[in-house]
C-alpha cells in the first residue's frame, strides 16, 4: 500500500484544522500558507473529505472550513479512506463478498486479510486529537 500525495495532504489539512478547532471556520488560504500546499490542490482535496462528512463549509466573508466532528472522533483511517478510496492491499478485497473466482481456494488471501486488519486497526487507533496532543507518540503500536 502506498499513500498518494492526495492522502498525505488530506491528512495534513485535517491535522491543521484540528490544531485550530476552536477558532471557527478557517480560510483555505491560511491552511495553504501554514502547510505549504497550494490552495488549488487543497480545493481538489475538499470534495473527497466532504464525501465522508469530515468537513463543514461556510462560504462568504467569514468563510472557510472546520472539522465536522471533534478531533477525538476522527481517525486517520477515515481521512485516508476518504482521500484514497480503498486501503485494501489487493484489489480482490475491494468488494464484499469477495467476487474473485479463486477466493475459496486462494492460499494468499488470508495473508492479505491479516494485513488489512493490521492496517485498519492501526489507523483506527489514531485520532486527530492523538496526533496534536503527542505527535511523536500517537503512533505507538504493538502487534
Amino acid at each position: 500500500m502506498r499513500i498518494s500525495t492526495r492522502g498525505r495532504y488530506s491528512l495534513r489539512m485535517m491535522i491543521d484544522l484540528a490544531q485550530h478547532y476552536n477558532e471557527g471556520f478557517i480560510p483555505l488560504k491560511d491552511i495553504s500558507d501554514r502547510q505549504e500546499i497550494s490552495k488549488k490542490y487543497l480545493e481538489q482535496i475538499i470534495p473527497f473529505l466532504n464525501r465522508n462528512n469530515l468537513l463543514l463549509t461556510n462560504r462568504g466573508h467569514m468563510g472557510g472550513y472546520q472539522l465536522a466532528r471533534h478531533p477525538m472522533e476522527i481517525t486517520v483511517r477515515e481521512i485516508l479512506e476518504s482521500a484514497e478510496g480503498s486501503l485494501k492491499p489487493v484489489s480482490c478485497m475491494d468488494t464484499s463478498p469477495n467476487l474473485c473466482e479463486r477466493c475459496d481456494d486462494c492460499m494468499t488471501l488470508p495473508i492479505y486479510e491479516g494485513l488489512s486488519k493490521v492496517i485498519n486497526d492501526y489507523l483506527d487507533g489514531i485520532t486527530l486529537q492523538n496526533i496534536i496532543d503527542n505527535p511523536r507518540h500517537a503512533t505507538e503500536y504493538c502487534i
